[in-house]
């Protein structure tokens, strides 16, 4: 029933830029924090930048300044800009929100499917 939907991930050149956008449906509670992970061959998945449910933001080094996470608490819907792209930045991004399914359950983590990011050098 709880579903993220990705979308926006492609092909770019370096230095290029891509907005990444993760709709959440039938979470029925509000949904606490959101979050991109990414994960490159070879490579354990981790986490790029976080966004609770008042607009914190938390980021990796990797990433400060370059990509920004913002949200729309009324659409369930979570945004990664992306700038300065690198080929170091290649890797399927993937969506996560925790949410709890009943009024006062324990929060769960949900995930999309992924989408690929590919940066050219």
């Amino acid at each position: 029933q709880v579903q993220l939907v990705e979308s926006g991930g492609g092909l770019v050149q370096a230095g290029g830029s891509l907005r990444l956008s993760c709709a959440a449906s039938g979470i029925i509670f509000s949904i606490s924090d959101m979050g991109w992970y990414r994960q490159a061959p070879g490579k354990q998945r981790e986490l790029v930048a976080a966004i609770t449910s008042d607009g914190s933001t938390n980021y990796a080094d990797s990433v400060k300044g370059r990509f920004t996470i913002s949200r729309d608490n009324a659409k369930n819907t979570v945004y990664l800009q992306m700038n300065s792209l690198n080929s170091e930045d290649t890797a399927v991004y993937y969506c996560n929100a925790h949410a709890p399914l009943t009024r006062w359950g324990t929060l769960r983590t949900f995930w999309g499917q992924g989408t690929q990011v590919t940066v050219s050098s």
